[in-house]
């Protein structure tokens, strides 16, 4: 693998942030969504080194009762930022209710159900209290398409969409951030199944795959170079027509 640095991209990248904000909003709070994985926890600690504590905003989104709320609880407790909690159980089982009976509902649509009102809430929040929405996204993620469109996957600035989830832990690492929030095992929880376990192959194996080229199994390289072209989509601004005026 390719030798990583992850002190001096973890200094390069709050200084993009700082720079981000003093070009698109020089007092404006960062707002983002706790999860408690390594994901959230090291954007928002990136956000808290680069505009401090006070500028930060968690906001923690239940779907109900969640298993591992406490370590969304142990994060922002850790960062001393404030933080919001919004249940949107409610909000998901009334969307759902509401969609016509005519035609069967699929699962991959109640599974993106609850990102969508995840990011509805976070620029809810954000449009109130000054705010620009983090996007947590990691490459590993976005290479195979594993975001929802209009939910996770978007936001108003990205520090991580460049970086491997190997790359993340070790920014978080850096950060000092709880070792056990850094190196949970990463649970979309939405279907009740690892990330991995709904790829097909290991965040190792992908991120080896990214940074190098290299992929030892050709049943795995194929099964990620299909999720790679068929989620490209998702990554690219939406087509428009141009009328030739």
């Amino acid at each position: 693998m390719i030798m990583f640095d992850a002190l001096k991209i973890k200094n390069d990248c709050v200084n993009w942030i700082r720079e981000f904000f003093e070009i698109n909003g020089k007092d404006c709070n960062a707002v983002i969504g706790i999860s408690g994985g390594k994901d959230s926890s090291v954007a928002a600690a990136l956000c808290v080194e680069a505009l401090g504590k006070e500028r930060v905003i968690g906001v923690l989104m239940p779907k109900g009762e969640q298993a591992d709320i406490n370590c969304s609880l142990k994060l922002v407790n850790h960062l001393g930022i404030k933080y919001y909690t919004v249940n949107i159980g409610e909000t998901v089982e009334a969307l759902k209710s509401a969609l016509p009976k005519e035609f069967e509902i699929t699962s991959q649509t109640l599974t993106n159900i609850p990102p969508r009102v995840r990011m509805t809430t976070l620029y809810a929040i954000s449009q109130s209290n000054n705010g620009r929405v983090v996007n947590t996204c990691n490459l590993s993620e976005d290479w195979v398409g594993y975001s929802t469109r209009y939910g996770d996957s978007v936001g108003d600035f990205s520090p991580l969409s460049n970086l491997t989830v190997q790359e993340v832990k070790e920014i978080g690492y850096v950060l000092g951030l709880p070792r056990d929030l850094v190196d949970k095992v990463p649970i979309d929880g939405l279907c009740d199944k690892t990330d991995e376990d709904n790829l097909g192959f290991t965040y190792a194996v992908l991120d080896k795959y990214i940074r190098t080229g290299v992929c030892d199994d050709p049943e795995t390289k194929d099964l990620i170079d299909k999720k790679h072209k068929a989620n490209l989509f998702k990554l690219q601004l939406m087509p428009s027509f141009k009328p030739e005026i």
